[in-house]
């Protein structure tokens, strides 16, 4: 009998359990994929507690990412067979033994990732590739500020900004994440302790300035952002995992700068051109060994709880999958 994760009640990671489910038959126009590997992401965490903007009915299995293997293929569906390798893209189901989804849900996994690299993929890479590409337009040469770099969308962020060109400025919370940072491209490392940001970053600009932020963290670290900014700057809103930041409209008004709200899955399924677009760079990029997910820890299902602690308590580097089997 396959497994999944079952989110009852609305609450903490703990309030999750393993059951087992019953598998049931597969309908036309869909295919079966038994998962090898599950990426946890904050929104995973904000959906079990209630609090994201997508609030699925109770009960669910968390998991917007998983990699795996096709292992049935429903009637008449053609281009897919059993053992290939997929990438499956959700907005919850992916906690478990086996999903059933349609075609539109997978893609191929790049062959030089395993399948927990290929579960912490597309997430954090595609909405980097989305914030840097689709929105900010970043161009060769132009400076970029992450913040929270040593997050798995961090990480990606500058990893996909060196690809782009940019000269990247990594901020993180330690320097066991700077360091990895540092070996995936940041052109220069911060502390988040050190103060004052503005100064070290106009320091390294020359009194510029950056043209873009990348801000997966808000609160303070969204505040600080602001005043480092260029003439023109482009503000990226990724998320709030340090709190919702308040916007100095002074800052944006004195440099004129844009700030821009980031939700790739959301624009993605409003224009579904914008994936394939996304996909097809950033399948390229992988192939060819320019981009790879870091993952810190390696959990199995059962642990489940103690994978989303991590997140929370920010003691991972990069992203964190779930295995089974």
């Amino acid at each position: 009998m396959p497994r999944a994760v079952v989110c009852r009640e609305l609450g903490a990671p703990e309030t999750l359990r393993v059951e087992t489910v019953c598998a049931t038959p597969l309908a036309p126009g869909k295919v079966r994929v038994a998962i090898r590997a599950a990426g946890i992401n904050f929104p995973d965490i904000l959906m079990v507690a209630g609090e994201y903007q997508f609030k699925p009915e109770l009960p669910f299995t968390p998991g917007m990412e998983a990699a795996g293997d096709i292992i049935e293929v429903g009637k008449d569906l053609r281009g897919f067979k059993a053992k290939d390798r997929v990438i499956v893209k959700l907005r919850h189901g992916g906690y478990a033994d086996e999903v059933a989804v349609t075609p539109e849900h997978i893609v191929p996994l790049p062959s030089t990732f395993d399948y927990a690299e290929g579960a912490t993929f597309l997430a954090a890479h595609g909405t980097a590739y989305h914030a840097l590409v689709d929105r900010a337009q970043i161009k060769p040469g132009e400076t970029l500020l992450v913040q929270g770099a040593g997050g798995g969308v961090g990480l990606a962020a500058v990893e996909i900004g060196k690809v782009l060109g940019a000269n990247v400025i990594a901020v993180a919370s330690s320097k066991e994440k700077l360091a990895v940072a540092q070996a995936r491209g940041a052109d220069h490392c911060i502390l988040s302790s050190q103060k004052p940001l503005r100064d070290l970053v106009k320091g390294i600009t020359d009194g510029r300035g950056v043209d873009v932020v990348f801000d997966p963290v808000g609160g303070e670290a969204f505040e600080e952002s602001m005043r480092c900014i260029a003439w023109g700057a482009r503000i990226l809103v990724i998320g709030f995992t340090g709190g919702i930041g308040l916007a100095k409209t002074n800052h944006v008004l004195i440099k004129g700068a844009s700030v821009l709200g980031v939700r790739a899955g959301e624009a993605a399924r409003r224009d579904p051109s914008l994936n394939v677009a996304r996909f097809k760079a950033l399948n390229e990029w992988a192939e060819a060994g320019r981009i790879r997910p870091n993952i810190s820890h390696r959990l199995p299902l059962a642990d489940v709880a103690k994978a989303m602690r991590l997140l929370i308590d920010r003691k991972a580097i990069g992203r964190v999958a779930l295995t089974t089997g």
